[in-house]
């Protein structure tokens, strides 16, 4: 007999199981619309598993948001990969890729939070916040390192094209809405790289 099945659904991969589910759940309907039962539910496991592993459903919003910024599946994962240049980076944070089938096309799953926890000091919010503010450093470090004019402000325009492009993308349910952005991206990085004599 597993553990998992010894203890009820609270071996080891619970905590795993409820994450996923409350990913799956988030994305396609929001996380004020979705409740710790229907999280239990999905996952499988019993709502004393589920409150053992997170007290309160802000602690199961905070981790889930925590395991997207450590999982590098963000629009700001590309800006980390070492396997590609400076620019690359950079312009992969307009690829918004198709999502598997059936499932909605979503934004930037930070902006999604932070408008449903609008309260500014919630720790939901404040961390949405801070991951927005890592993604612009990321940026300015990388445009920086290509030697281009005006980083910081440059590294504002590269982003706020990115969210508004995931953005507009989960609205108009258009995965490849990011093309549009990219190409202002060019024209942006292009203008701030020093001319070459």
């Amino acid at each position: 007999m597993s553990e998992t099945t010894a203890t009820g659904g609270r071996g080891r991969g619970a905590r795993e199981r409820i994450l996923a589910a409350a990913a799956r759940l988030f994305a396609t309907r929001g996380i004020n619309a979705t409740g710790m039962e229907q999280v239990a539910e999905e996952a499988p496991v019993s709502k004393r598993t589920l409150y053992a592993h997170f007290r309160t459903k802000d602690d199961l919003v905070m981790a889930h948001l925590r395991g997207l910024a450590s999982s590098g599946a963000t629009l700001e994962g590309v800006l980390t990969r070492d396997d590609l240049p400076a620019r690359e980076r950079i312009l992969g944070l307009f690829d918004l890729s198709a999502p598997p089938a059936g499932t909605p096309v979503r934004g930037c799953p930070f902006i999604d939070a932070a408008a449903e926890f609008p309260d500014p000091d919630s720790a939901v919010h404040s961390y949405a916040r801070e991951q927005k503010l890592r993604m612009v450093e990321l940026v300015m470090a990388l445009v920086t390192e290509l030697g281009c004019d005006h980083p910081a402000a440059l590294a504002e325009q590269l982003v706020t094209l990115a969210d508004g492009a995931a953005g507009r993308a989960m609205v108009l349910g258009d995965a490849d809405y990011g093309r549009h952005a990219r190409a202002a991206a060019e024209t942006l990085l292009a203008h701030a790289l020093p001319a070459r004599t």
